[in-house]
């Protein structure tokens, strides 16, 4: 069961983590072997263990990293990632698709726009269950014009409070 929850949260993110030059996944080392796996690694990975050599190099480490996090978190943040895991395996593959390439896209923002986009998400996530389902069905009745618009309209009207502070 383990072993498919770590695989389950490599499908979250682990792999398109990995990817991403210029990060310290992307640049270690990526040839991983069994050997080299801590006892508690080659425990959660045993399935893998008979094949581990046939599993193309960045797979074994993006695996290799997995264990290493599962194994790392507390009882609660393992209670919090088989929630997690499982919300996703819940998912329709159509939906889980899109939500891989968005954050691929979002990946390949520069990190000035991905903080702007954190800090949106923060300000919607302060809102009202309420505020934010009105926003939702808004958005979702506009055309793509119309929603780059409201976008527009928000970040100007935000941009204008500052100067006003």
């Amino acid at each position: 069961m383990k072993a498919f929850i770590v695989i389950g949260l490599l499908a979250l993110g682990g792999n398109a983590i990995a990817a991403q030059p210029g990060t310290p996944l992307a640049s270690a080392r990526a040839d991983v072997s069994w050997s080299n796996l801590s006892p508690g690694q080659q425990q959660l990975l045993e399935q893998f263990e008979s094949n581990w050599d046939q599993l193309p190099p960045q797979r074994r480490l993006t695996l290799a990293r997995g264990a290493q996090r599962w194994l790392a978190m507390n009882r609660d943040e393992r209670t919090a990632a088989r929630g997690r895991y499982n919300k996703w395996r819940e998912l329709s593959e159509e939906r889980r698709n899109l939500i891989r390439e968005r954050y691929s896209d979002f990946q390949n923002l520069s990190p000035e726009e991905q903080q702007r986009l954190r800090r949106d998400y923060q300000e919607f996530r302060r809102l009202s269950v309420r505020r934010r389902a009105e926003l939702r069905r808004e958005w979702q009745q506009k055309t793509q014009q119309e929603r780059q618009q409201m976008l527009r309209d928000v970040r100007e009207r935000r941009a204008q409070r500052r100067d006003r502070n």
